[in-house]
């Protein structure tokens, strides 16, 4: 079966494209700590308000967290919710990945994608900023976030559908 060759290469090279986001993304973990314990300090040590600094924690937050999806599909860290799937071989595992990506994953990641592009475009055209005072101005970009997270794990997704398609042809990785 050649094409099992073909698609274990695509999928290793979608897999090494997401393991660079989780090593790109990692970092912003710790950036969002040192924000967070200086909102803090400032707050309650200094009674100083530090709008900015407050919106960057939740712009890092956010970028961790829409931007990690496709990682943590790729390290199985997602939710399952399915009590049989344990006691499934292998192959009956590969099966209900297979099914769950191409009915659930792929469509609702291709809803979430199209449905947001207007919504984004308008933030765009709009250079949308912060509603606080003194607050970053660039909501836009934040708002950006969401198609890029589902364009994102529509990537990853098709990873997952190469990896059960060889694990069902007979020829895996892992």
């Amino acid at each position: 079966m050649h094409w099992t060759r073909y698609i274990l290469r695509l999928q290793q090279g979608i897999d090494q494209f997401a393991d660079l986001t989780g090593k790109v993304i990692a970092p912003l973990l710790g950036v969002m700590l040192i924000a967070t314990f200086c909102v803090v300090i400032s707050r309650y040590g200094f009674d100083i308000g530090a709008v900015k600094l407050q919106e960057s924690v939740l712009y890092l937050h956010s970028a961790v967290f829409m931007l990690g999806f496709a990682y943590t599909l790729k390290q199985g860290g997602h939710v399952r919710v399915d009590i049989a799937y344990q006691r499934f071989g292998t192959r009956g595992q590969a099966l209900v990945n297979l099914f769950g990506t191409l009915f659930f994953l792929l469509p609702m990641c291709g809803f979430i994608f199209f449905s947001s592009l207007d919504y984004v475009a308008f933030s765009w055209r709009l250079k949308e900023g912060s509603a606080e005072p003194g607050g970053l101005p660039f909501v836009y970009l934040l708002k950006t976030l969401i198609p890029a997270s589902a364009a994102l794990l529509i990537v990853q997704g098709v990873a997952e559908l190469c990896r059960n398609l060889t694990v069902l042809g007979g020829k895996s990785d892992g």
